[in-house]
């Protein structure tokens, strides 16, 4: 049924999802209301569809499903809905003003002439335009998200659609929700379908396979990290999707990939013998990483530079003797211009850096020494006593006329750099990689380190593995472990992990223990107790300083549920401490914090101990912290990240962070923590593998304990499963490869 009323409190509501109570003045009494809506102002007039209900605890209310503004007819009604701080610039006061010069007709003013305004003291030309924007701006996402709303959409989705599409959501939604997959993320192929489904539109639509193909192709990289897709798997992946008959399907999907093609959306191009498909977008990216690291690679190379000098010196300051590997790995970094230099944990990678750095200071003018994420790049700084930065950090993001984020430097805008060091680059991907390139000058020297036996990327592509594997870039990979001593077990087991060997979890060394917990719900408790009570004495630390890494986001010994219990020891509830409750989960100040997603948008600063400071833009995914302040009053949240940035987040932003007491393997790469935990658990092959098990060990840089039954980590360390990423990289070097010795010789 539909009912009409003004608002007159409202008594509850959720900002994260929309839930609200409030009091409507129906038929001359009060009548509690309860339902989702994006907007609720006291004063405003709204027609309610939905049912009488009888709660238990408050009696009869009437909870809606939908909610749609009717403009108040009353003078006192317009006065106080202007007056609700629906429009900006209007206070009750100026309501006052407005509604005493145009009575009933206010809204119309507003809505259809607000120049009229300028006529009332002290409201200018500019401020009556503003409030016009303003009023028509609040009424169209009102009418937009409870439009999207009925699809079961959230609020945060619906206004996340709403910015993009504006007054034309409606309109362009309505039309073809299958461009929901290709305009926002976040938005995938069910959730359209469904509305598409809702609406009347055919299941073999062109919308509808055209959408079914790109969002493959989309999670394909998002989930797996492929940069393209082989096209029969493609085909069939797609055919499960859209779910019609094959013959008819077949037909389809040729139509809409040429089309596709056509549009510049995809490239269909032929690999080791096979049809693949990709976006354009990863086309571009990995064919401008090879042409261009070969350019860079072949460009005019220095006179050769005699650095033997400079490494007996480097020995005999730091005390300490290279071995011929490593004096090979600093040589080449020196004097070719493209160098890869790989290892496990403890063989020398950083005492390398440490001397290139020492040695190009002799010879060169600036060296950026780069790392992919704050943790990393603050560790680096430490380490070598010259200061790192963020790759998205030196390329300085910027933003296009039509508010879109890029980088400041790029191939029209390069970098003032003579060398280039980036640190970690098992977990660099192919966007940020191939970013990196356009900005360097042909005539910089680049030097790539990691451990390519590290996890990949979490973003698409395999960028280091390829670079290796393409065997077109001098690549130096180092063996011999240096970082060891006689109690030490992290750097020797995780190479025992890494060659597929059991590793000593005798208990025996200071950094290196082992929990034999057999049930889930013990090794449950294991964890926490350890985080909580344990080890914090036992390694002079505070709980917070212990990271828990886990292979899955689900189950008992999942990031969320360890998290859940974690928070509550660690940071638990109090009256002196202000929180954000959304629906499944709570940010408290005092908590450890990740940020889940890129948001190029987000300002930071950092502030010097020399009373300085630094402004930027840009908090990315994996980036981890600690909540300083919620601000009630402002609705903001303020969170410092491990690199000392500053970050105020609005309530809507904060929605980016998460707890992290406990997070998964994958998200903890490129960083380093004095204390790892462990849960070592059973699961899927491909996800319960040896790679994960090293890379989770050697994030360790004092302590690890594994926590689990034995069979688990025989299982994990025999589980030499590597998922297959499809990548073009190592395919297109060797083309662009030959193509310069044959141009070249």
């Amino acid at each position: 049924m539909v009912i009409q009323g003004s608002i007159e409190d409202v008594i509850f509501r959720n900002e994260d999802n929309g839930y609200s109570v409030f009091n409507i003045n129906y038929k001359g009494t009060l009548l509690t209301c309860v339902g989702r809506s994006i907007v609720i102002n006291e004063g405003e007039e709204v027609e309610l569809t939905g049912e009488f209900v009888n709660n238990k605890k408050f009696g009869k209310q009437f909870a809606f499903t939908n909610i749609e503004t009717v403009a108040p007819k009353s003078i006192e009604g317009i006065k106080k809905y202007l007056a609700s701080g629906l429009i900006d610039g209007v206070g009750p006061a100026t309501a006052e003003k407005i509604v005493e010069k145009f009575g009933l007709d206010t809204l119309e003013v507003i809505a259809f002439a607000p120049l009229k305004l300028s006529e009332i003291r002290g409201i200018s030309e500019k401020k009556a335009l503003q409030i016009g924007e303003s009023f028509g701006e609040s009424r169209n996402i009102q009418n937009s998200v409870m439009f999207l709303q009925k699809y079961n959409i959230s609020l945060n989705l619906a206004l996340k659609i709403f910015n993009i599409y504006k007054d034309k959501t409606v309109s362009l939604v309505s039309e073809n929700p299958y461009r929901l997959v290709e305009d926002v993320d976040g938005i995938g192929f069910l959730t359209a379908d469904k509305i598409a489904l809702s609406m009347g539109i055919k299941r073999d639509s062109d919308f509808r396979v055209r959408a079914g193909i790109l969002h493959i192709l989309k999670e394909s990289s998002e989930k797996h990290g492929h940069t393209y897709l082989p096209k029969d798997e493609l085909l069939l992946e797609a055919l499960n999707l859209i779910s019609i008959d094959r013959q008819d399907f077949d037909k389809l999907f040729e139509e809409e990939l040429e089309k596709l093609q056509i549009e510049s959306k995809v490239k269909v191009f032929e690999l080791k013998d096979k049809i693949c498909v990709c976006t354009k977008t990863f086309y571009f990216m990995e064919s401008s990483i090879a042409s261009k690291l070969i350019l860079q690679n072949i460009s005019s190379v220095d006179a050769q530079v005699d650095v033997d000098e400079e490494i007996k010196e480097y020995e005999r300051i730091n005390k300490i003797t290279l071995h011929e590997t490593q004096k090979e790995a600093i040589k080449n970094a020196v004097q070719n211009k493209v160098t890869v230099i790989t290892g496990g944990p403890g063989t020398g990678k950083t005492t390398i850096v440490k001397c290139i750095l020492a040695c190009c200071k002799n010879y060169t003018k600036k060296i950026f020494l780069l790392a992919p994420t704050g943790r990393a790049s603050k560790r680096l700084t430490e380490t070598c006593n010259y200061e790192a930065k963020t790759i998205h950090r030196a390329l300085e993001v910027t933003y296009r006329d039509d508010e879109k984020p890029v980088f400041k430097y790029n191939e029209k805008n390069k970098l003032l750099a003579d060398v280039v060091i980036v640190d970690e680059m098992s977990m660099v991907d192919v966007y940020l990689f191939s970013s990196l390139l356009r900005a360097l000058p042909t005539t910089c020297k680049l030097v790539l380190v990691g451990d390519k036996d590290q996890l990949p990327s979490v973003g698409a592509g395999n960028v280091l593995r390829d670079i290796i594997a393409s065997k077109v870039i001098d690549c130096v990979k180092l063996t011999h472990i240096y970082r060891q001593d006689d109690k030490s077990l992290i750097v020797s087991n995780a190479h025992l992990i890494n060659e597929g060997k059991m590793p000593d979890l005798s208990n025996k060394s200071n950094d290196f223990f082992y929990e034999n917990k057999q049930d889930l719900d013990d090794m449950f408790n294991c964890v926490v107790n350890l985080v909580t009570k344990r080890l914090p004495s036992y390694a002079n630390c505070y709980p917070i300083d212990i990271q828990v890494l886990c292979a899955m986001r689900s189950g008992i010994c999942g990031v969320e549920n360890l998290n859940k219990a974690l928070q509550e020891i660690i940071n638990p509830p109090s009256f002196k401490k202000r929180e954000i409750v959304y629906e499944t989960r709570t940010l408290r100040e005092g908590d450890k914090v990740m940020q889940v997603v890129n948001d190029y948008n987000l300002k930071w600063t950092r502030v010097f101990v020399s009373g300085g400071y630094e402004e930027g833009e840009g908090v990315f995914n994996g980036d981890m912290g600690k909540i300083i302040k919620i601000d009630y009053q402002t609705n903001e949240t303020m969170v410092m990240f491990d690199d000392d940035r500053i970050v105020n987040y609005s309530k809507l932003q904060a929605s980016e962070l998460f707890v992290c007491y406990a997070t998964t393997v994958h998200k903890s790469q490129g960083s380093e923590f004095d204390v790892v935990v462990v849960p070592v658990v059973s699961g899927a092959p491909n996800i319960v593998t040896r790679n994960l098990l090293y890379t989770a060990v050697t994030r360790a840089k004092k302590l690890v304990v594994l926590v689990g039954p034995k069979k688990n980590i025989l299982r994990m360390v025999y589980n030499n499963n590597i998922t297959k990423r499809y990548t073009m990289l190592e395919e297109l070097l060797k083309l662009q490869d030959k193509k310069a010795e044959d141009m070249y010789g």
